[in-house]
């Protein structure tokens, strides 16, 4: 190794990565990977979604994964995820108090569903209302919920915390989730889209 080269990133680092993006996603939501910050761990990676309903985006998210071989202070283990979601909502499911402890339960729930160890989580929900004044006063008033968690997972492979992560904007997005034992199909293409695609 010459003076300057920095060595490659630890196995279970590595590993971990390898998980974090499933053999099959539902067709609601399109994955993809996006930059991780570099200031939080050593090492780091993320992946960013969104969720369809026809060409509609209803909720978006990403995932980023923390790798530190020492651990850090409130994190059980070397791996620290760090999950956002945002989706918009109707303003009287914003408007209800027990929002806060509903959403948060509907992460900690799929990571039960999906059998994701986890440890030490936390996070917080944000209701947000947006109004539009003088040449954007006749846009339409919106209404949001934020969610942004952390928590360790207990071992490398990362794909049931990724499957949670996405039922949670499922959920976020009024699209129930599916059982875990059920695998989603995506919609067949027509004779006439595979001839376009083929044509291209």
């Amino acid at each position: 190794m010459s003076i300057g080269d920095r060595p490659g990133p630890p196995e279970a680092f590595v590993r971990a990565m390898a998980t974090l993006r499933p053999a099959t996603v539902r067709p609601e939501i399109e994955l993809e990977d996006i930059p991780a910050p570099q200031r939080l761990a050593p090492y780091s990676g993320a992946v960013g979604a969104s969720v369809y309903r026809d060409d509609d985006e209803l909720a978006v998210g990403r995932l980023i994964v923390l790798f530190d071989p020492d651990g850090q202070r409130g994190w059980e283990g070397p791996f620290r995820l760090v999950a956002y979601v945002r989706a918009d909502m109707e303003p009287e499911i914003t408007s209800d108090p027990l929002l806060g402890p509903v959403a948060w339960s509907w992460l900690t729930d799929a990571l039960e569903t999906h059998g994701a160890g986890f440890a030490a989580a936390g996070g917080t929900v944000t209701r947000a209302v947006s109004e539009g004044f003088g040449n954007k006063d006749n846009d339409p008033v919106t209404t949001e919920l934020e969610l942004r968690a952390s928590w360790s997972p207990l071992d490398e492979d990362l794909s049931a915390h990724v499957a949670a992560w996405c039922d949670l904007m499922c959920i976020a997005a009024g699209i129930p989730p599916l059982p875990p034992d059920v695998t989603a199909l995506r919609p067949r293409r027509t004779d006439e889209e595979t001839d376009r695609k083929t044509s291209t």
